[in-house]
Order: structure tokens, then sequence, then C-alpha cells
């Protein structure tokens, strides 16, 4: 067995794990919130609101989740199109499925405001957060719990999706491995 698909096998492994936890306790700070995973995506988060600032207050509150989101997406498709690598491509089909699972946590916590944001505080000690805003300007704020498992499901789907995908990929015998 070459040291890449070792390697590959390794990281699919530390993916699963990762993959039970979030969907064995769902939508717990002290589980998504608490993984490295959850450092990485928070910049992608905040620069979302910034970039999606100019398009207004609704989008501005929703272009952190949105910007988490696409970001892996994004990079999947870098690497179906212009740099080949269709493991590296279902990594980042599993790290879009995270990162619904960890927006899924943010929503459903619009009513309640018990999740700790970045400043150290919970939502329910400021203004709220993102998404009580958001549901609240649609109407939905008292579908947070459904629209927060719709999400979650998805993500769950998405993450177990792309490590099928990534562990055929590591196991095929005829593709060639650098």
């Amino acid at each position: 067995m070459s040291l890449v698909r070792a390697g590959r096998l390794v990281l699919l492994l530390l993916l699963v794990r990762w993959t039970w936890l979030f969907l064995v306790w769902p939508m717990r700070q002290d589980v998504i919130g608490a993984s490295f995973l959850h450092l990485i995506s928070i910049p992608f988060h905040e620069a979302g609101h910034i970039i999606f600032s100019p398009l207004g207050d609704l989008m501005t509150a929703f272009g952190g989740s949105l910007a988490q989101v696409l970001v892996p997406i994004i990079c999947g498709v870098a690497f179906l199109t212009t740099s080949p690598n269709p493991f590296a491509a279902a990594i980042m089909g599993w790290w879009t499925g995270q990162n619904l699972s960890d927006v899924a946590m943010y929503i459903g916590d619009s009513r309640a405001l018990n999740l700790v944001l970045i400043g150290g505080r919970t939502g329910g000690e400021v203004e709220g957060h993102d998404w009580e805003h958001i549901l609240q300007s649609l109407g939905w704020l008292h579908r947070d719990a459904q629209i927060a498992g719709v999400v979650h499901v998805a993500g769950g789907a998405l993450m177990i999706a792309a490590l099928v995908w990534g562990a055929l990929l590591a196991l095929k015998k005829d593709e060639p491995l650098e």
C-alpha cells in the first residue's frame, strides 16, 4: 500500500470519527463548536458578512453562514476542474456537510439564544445573533428547530456520501497515486 493511500485512509478514519460525533450528539456547541474545524470555518463565516454586506441587512446576516458553506464547495469545484483531485473534492464535500451541521447548531439556537458567540457572550446577552435576525425577518422564528433539523440531516447525509466517495477513491486499485 502506498503512503498516499494509507494517508487517505487515515484521514477518512478521522473524518468517520468526527461524523459519528456530529451525528450522535447533534447541534451541541461542546461537540461541533469545540472541533478545530469550527475554528477554521469561523473566519470564512465572518468574511461572508463583509462580502455580502452590499446586498442589504438580511444578506449581511445570511452571508456569514452562506460563505462558510460556499468556501468548501468552491474548493471542491476547483479540485474537480482546474486542479483535478477527486479525493480532495470528496473531502471538500465532507467539509461542506460539516459546515451545514455547524450552521444547523446556529439555526437551532435562534429562539433560545444560548449559543456562545465569538465575543464570549451568548446571543441572549447581546442583541441576538444572525439566525435569530434572519428567521425573525422572514417570520419563521417559530420554525427554528425544524429548519435546523433539515439542515443538520442534509449535512449528515453529505458527510456520509463524501466519506463513501472518498473511500471508493482511496481503495480504487487502478488510480495512480502520486
